[in-house]
């Protein structure tokens, strides 16, 4: 369970795109809106070339409402878009190339483990 507090990023799902703004939902029934003013420092001529409905992105909290649940929110100068497995780049071989050099690798390090003895 996320706690909430102003200026912390949080991950929502996108959950409806108006001309004004994009709404999104957090955890615990919160809910927000990232108004276009919100979105970026340059002029944003359309809200859905930025987000799309479900899709999940990173936002700050700008101010909370505890009563009524809801979060004013911004993406301005942060990378929102969250990536799956950004650090993975899958190839045509896949991982068939980690199974061929382990046998080297284990090699190479009883090797130098035997070296250092």
């Amino acid at each position: 369970m996320e706690e909430f507090n102003v200026g912390s990023i949080v991950s929502c799902t996108v959950t409806g795109i108006k001309e004004y703004g994009i709404f999104v939902k957090l955890e615990n029934d919160y809910r927000g809106l990232i108004h276009i003013s919100k979105i970026s420092d340059k002029f944003v001529r359309n809200v859905e070339d930025f987000a799309k409905v479900g899709e999940t992105i990173y936002a700050e909290i700008e101010s909370i409402d505890e009563k009524t649940k809801h979060c004013v929110l911004s993406i301005k100068n942060m990378n929102y878009r969250i990536e799956e497995n950004p650090l993975i780049h899958e190839t045509i071989s896949g991982f068939s190339t980690l199974s061929k050099k382990l046998p080297d690798w284990i090699a190479e390090k009883k090797e130098e483990y035997n070296t250092d003895k």
